[in-house]
């Protein structure tokens, strides 16, 4: 769902708690539309997120802050030399709209006192973050609105301020149920869900649809309600008036197979058994959890838009050719058919003549039934057999060709289906720079680094530790897969892979000790997780001894085979992954 007016008033409730008070530290811009500010008050450091983007609009304290670029942009700049050691001393939000504004105290270059206003506009793809002075008049923001793009609110440096127009809707925590009902009916036609949606300031669709759900009225008219729906929905509307009055509770939705479906502030009955409620120990945690996947995967998206369509062509490619080569074995099939007809032509060629269209010959492969043998009229018997011997040689020699080239195009298309993979499971630039100088070399990507330009610094592994306290390490690339399981692991180590699924080779270093089942389980946890099966779940995943490892000849990076493993269904977590991470 939105992030909507009302789960902003509990999450604008919740900052305010904790942030007020607080001085800035730092400021980052990971993306063109995303702001960090680094927080501390007297006895903690907080990172508050702000994000203009269209496709997922919000502000929370984070635990995950993204990789900043190099050279920080512009309006960066611009905002460190205001914010930066200015003091947060207010978080309003503007009724229950989508607009949170937080005021700061900082000094100008002089050293005066001045106020600086921070604006969060959630509003789809009309989100902004904007920077004013105390006289209310524009500084920078995240998106610039110009005339072209609206008539009525233009975003530039040097106008005044000017709010999202106002919308003339009812606030439920100063309105009574029946101010909402008298206003309901003033909507006879429309359904209870959308009537409610046109009345009610901050509610989205989501809570409009459960108040309508409660009352079991989704599909009924205001004009159809009975007088006990009606009684039932002033009860449903004080209900949701007291918890907009108290502190509400942060609630993910998880569908059938556990990934983030919705989220709200309190319970969510209308969709039955298909959603199962996850409660979350904060909002701010809450909107971290159900964005991240998100968001990795639109920043991967951006930063390697250029190797993902080079992986998606490449593959294709593959593909295509390999239908081909599929199709042509298809046909090379028939080769013991080109052979009996040569063979058979010529034991009867005396008694066959020249320019007939074919040829009726006992066929003594099949009880001397007779066989008629298509034929060339310009050519003798004899010439006709051997043009069907060459037929069936060609047919043989292409056979055994095409076994080779099919299973060459099928480990190419497995190498470029776990190429894919590392790269939208990249979380750094670092790692997105080892993985391009992979595919460059690999010829997927022309070479775009300059000839005096030094190729990226190797990267080390990921590292992991088991509550055994047992090293677990995972591969970021092939090159480094390699490395890891043929090189640096040891023969007593144990390793992990996913089952027939792309992911990173993972290691988990004995050191002379035995390796207890709870490692073994935690590591096959790290190896689902680190694959392409992590929103998955029961996902099988092989391990076995190191030494029991083979490589062979001429294989792709990260190939290997086994025959020694055993297979573990694990699900894999994220919270627990992380917890095990070596920071």
């Amino acid at each position: 769902m939105p992030l909507d007016g009302y789960f902003l008033h509990f999450l604008t409730d919740e900052l305010r708690e904790a942030l007020v008070g607080s001085r800035v530290e730092k400021v980052h811009q990971p993306a063109r539309q995303e702001l960090v500010l680094h927080l501390r008050s007297y006895r903690t450091a907080y990172k508050l997120f702000l994000s203009a983007s269209a496709n997922s609009p919000r502000l929370h304290l984070t635990a995950y802050a993204p990789e900043n670029p190099a050279k920080p942009p512009m309006l960066c700049m611009l905002l460190r030399k205001h914010l930066i050691g200015a003091k947060l001393s207010a978080i309003t939000q503007s009724g229950l709209d989508r607009t949170v504004f937080l005021d700061f105290d900082a000094t100008n270059e002089i050293g005066d006192p001045v106020t600086l206003r921070l604006c969060v506009e959630i509003m789809a793809k009309h989100s902004n973050v904007i920077l004013c002075d105390a006289n209310g008049t524009i500084l920078d923001a995240v998106k610039r609105v110009d005339a072209t793009q609206s008539s009525y609110r233009q975003v530039l440096p040097g106008l005044a301020y000017v709010s999202p127009p106002a919308q003339d809707k009812l606030d439920l925590r100063t309105s009574s149920p029946d101010d909402a009902l008298g206003r309901l009916r003033q909507f006879p036609d429309k359904t209870v869900p959308s009537a409610l949606l046109q009345i009610l300031q901050g509610a989205s669709p989501l809570v409009c649809r459960e108040i309508a759900s409660r009352c079991a009225a989704e599909e009924s008219s205001v004009r159809e309600l009975t007088p006990a729906q009606t009684g039932k929905l002033r009860e449903t509307l004080g209900a949701l008036q007291t918890t907009l009055q108290t502190k509400g509770e942060p609630i993910i939705l998880c569908d059938a197979d556990g990934l983030y479906a919705d989220f709200s502030f309190a319970d969510i009955t209308q969709y039955g058994f298909a959603r199962t409620p996850k409660v979350c120990e904060s909002y701010s945690a809450l909107l971290d959890d159900f964005y991240f996947e998100r968001d990795r995967l639109e920043r991967t998206r951006q930063r390697a838009a250029d190797m993902l369509k080079a992986l998606s062509n490449a593959a294709a490619r593959t593909a295509r050719k390999l239908d081909a080569q599929r199709l042509e074995l298809e046909r090379c099939a028939d080769r013991e058919t080109l052979r009996i007809r040569g063979e058979l032509v010529q034991s009867f060629a005396g008694m066959l003549e020249k320019g007939a269209p074919f040829y009726d010959v006992p066929n003594y492969y099949d009880g001397n039934k007779i066989l008629r043998i298509p034929a060339d009229p310009a050519l003798t018997p004899m010439a006709n057999a051997q043009k069907y011997y060459k037929e069936y040689r060609k047919a043989k020699t292409a056979e055994q060709m095409l076994a080779g080239l099919i299973e060459s195009g099928e480990q190419e298309l497995q190498y470029l289906e776990t190429l894919t993979d590392l790269v939208s499971r990249a979380d750094t630039l670092a790692e997105l720079a080892a993985l391009r100088e992979e595919i460059e070399q690999a010829g997927y990507l022309k070479r775009k680094r300059k000839g005096n330009e030094k190729n990226p610094k190797p990267l080390p592994p990921i590292e992991y530790r088991s509550t055994d306290g047992f090293r677990i390490l995972v591969g970021r690339s092939n090159l480094q897969n390699d490395r890891l399981s043929l090189k640096t692991a040891k023969g007593s180590d144990l390793w992990l892979h996913t089952q027939k699924i792309p992911g990173s080779h993972v290691i988990v270093c004995a050191e002379g000790r035995e390796i207890p089942p709870s490692t073994i389980e935690q590591a096959a946890m790290i190896a689902a997780y680190n694959s392409k099966a992590r929103s998955s779940a029961q996902v099988p995943v092989d391990y076995t001894f190191a030494k029991h490892l083979k490589k062979p000849v001429g294989a792709k990076p990260g190939k290997v085979i086994y025959h020694v493993y055993n297979t573990l269904t694990i699900n894999p977590n994220r919270e627990q992954t992380e917890a095990l991470r070596v920071q």
